[in-house]
């Protein structure tokens, strides 16, 4: 038998051409439903979602048993990879400032490929009433936090302190920086506080000869990723934050290979 090549594009297609039948799909992917239980947890018109219900199973995309509409196997497989291409989609749209004109050399292709994890940040930009924004949504997560990861490309004066006030409460912090950025770190943290936390292991910092032109702090259960612009200046007005356990492993394994490829 011969297989229409343009079968399955058509197929998707038609699922991702309406909301109301992405709607009932994501509906029926948790369990099976009656034509009401479907209104009523979707808000939509009974004709609206009784008319694409129709449709759907008319492709066989659901199955009617005693007024139960279920979503077919099959049709589940190519609702999964939808969703998924949808949320890359709008991880790029939604947080375009962020993207566009930035440099994302550093962001590997795996990392790029599983930029859906990224899904329900938020973009914190500054703005001419607040210009200092950015900085005091991070100041906020480090007073916080008990553990640090990070990549520096710049130390800001607040830093030092903050990073010591850590230190202080026996968190951890782990780092990556160049050498002069490091010296103006280390050189402003208590020397006693910061020779007991290197011998507790609790204070790790790789030092590199150049600068990594991307920035990451990982707060606790918090990232915030920054990008430098394509004119090879940091962007400090804008920074990419989560605090789903998603973004924060896409945040760990982000730090994880650069450490690998510059360590």
């Amino acid at each position: 038998m011969m297989i229409d090549e343009n079968y399955i594009d058509k197929d998707i297609l038609f699922i991702v051409n309406s909301e109301i039948r992405l709607q009932i799909l994501t509906e029926l992917k948790n369990e099976p439903q009656t034509v009401r239980e479907l209104v009523d947890r979707t808000n939509m018109a009974y004709s609206s979602v009784s008319n694409n219900l129709s449709k759907l199973e008319y492709k066989n995309h659901v199955i009617k048993e005693d007024r139960i509409y279920t979503i077919n196997p099959m049709t589940r497989i190519y609702f999964d990879q939808i969703m998924e291409f949808k949320k890359s989609i709008d991880v790029v749209q939604n947080f375009n400032n962020f993207w566009y004109k930035h440099d994302i050399t550093y962001i590997n292709i795996n990392l790029i490929e599983d930029i859906t994890k990224l899904y329900k940040s938020k973009l914190i930009e500054t703005n001419p009433i607040d210009i200092y924004k950015t900085h005091n949504n991070i100041k906020k997560n480090l007073e916080k936090s008990r553990n640090v990861k990070g990549i520096l490309p710049y130390i800001h004066p607040e830093y030092p302190k903050l990073m010591e006030k850590i230190l202080k409460s026996n968190g951890k912090i782990e780092l990556i920086m160049e050498k002069s950025i490091y010296r103006g770190l280390i050189s402003q943290i208590d020397e006693k506080v910061k020779r007991q936390a290197k011998k507790e292991g609790r204070l790790k910092i790789h030092v590199l000869k150049e600068n990594l032109e991307i920035y990451l702090l990982i707060c606790d259960n918090k990232m915030n990723l920054g990008l430098f612009k394509n004119d090879g200046s940091y962007d400090q007005n804008r920074i990419l934050t989560s605090d789903t356990h998603e973004s924060i492993n896409w945040a760990n394994s982000l730090f994880d290979t650069i450490k690998e490829k510059v360590i």
